[in-house]
């Protein structure tokens, strides 16, 4: 998939990152959509810290639920002490369950994004939309990986490297000079994230695949394409190494979002 096969994409609309590697890996992909997805819910105030904060958060909550727990178990515990502590965990409860949905959503649609790039072995567009549904976006963000090869190094290969935190930092930095999030709109809404792939991907049980996606006209999308170097001479050799490992039913009137 190229630019041009989104709605309404031409050259120019692209804000271009140059990339100085020879190909993207699955730590790369994961690690640039997941940083893009955070910043998208915090610059649209739809949480309240970074995901990283609210990830910390939740889990030092959590830790510390569980040494109140282990104080409360021992005998020589003072009555005075035990309300204390008592009326600490009743806080803390309250804290786990107002970040307990999040942080499981997020973990969730991580995990499947990391089964998705260990499924394709070459993924070369994302679609981040915010609004009550993906046909009616109020916001739409694309990611464009341009040649970019996705080696299928298995499950466990997503930990995450100085390449790919520079990557994240240089994509948030353009998306912040061309605006992104001055404009928001009051009250919660949801984030839809759209991965073209093939029909005969094993789907997630919250993923619901849609053919031939398309959004209104009327949205103006921030687009990013990152691009590796030597990029045109390797563009040849790449799509020849593709139809040889694509399976011969991955077609693009076959593709779903």
């Amino acid at each position: 998939m190229d630019g041009r096969e989104w709605e309404g994409s031409s050259e120019m609309e692209f804000t271009d990152i140059d990339i100085s590697i020879d190909s993207f890996d699955p730590s790369i992909i994961f690690h640039v959509v997941k940083e893009v997805i955070g910043f998208v819910l915090y610059m649209h105030n739809q949480i309240p810290s970074i995901l990283q904060d609210v990830s910390n958060e939740f889990e030092s909550l959590q830790s510390e639920y569980k040494d109140l727990e282990l104080k409360l178990n021992q005998s020589e515990v003072k009555a005075s002490s035990r309300r204390k502590h008592m009326g600490r965990m009743r806080e803390i409860k309250h804290g786990i369950r107002r970040v307990d949905k999040l942080v499981n959503t997020v973990s969730s649609v991580q995990t499947a994004l990391q089964l998705l790039i260990t499924q394709i072995p070459d993924i070369q567009g994302v679609i981040l939309v915010l609004g009550s549904s993906p046909l009616r976006p109020q916001h739409v963000y694309e990611l464009h990986f341009s040649h970019g090869r996705v080696a299928n190094e298995g499950p466990n290969h997503f930990t995450k490297s100085r390449i790919a935190e520079g990557i994240a930092k240089k994509a948030i930095r353009a998306l912040i000079s061309k605006g992104a999030g001055s404009i928001s709109y009051a009250g919660p809404t949801k984030l839809f994230l759209l991965i073209k792939a093939s029909s005969t991907f094993n789907l997630p049980l919250h993923f619901l695949p849609k053919r031939d996606y398309r959004y209104s006209k009327r949205i103006v999308p921030f687009r990013l394409r990152f691009k590796c170097k030597c990029q045109e001479l390797n563009a040849a050799r790449e799509e020849s190494e593709a139809a040889d490992s694509v399976p011969a039913n991955f077609h693009s009137n076959e593709l779903i979002w």
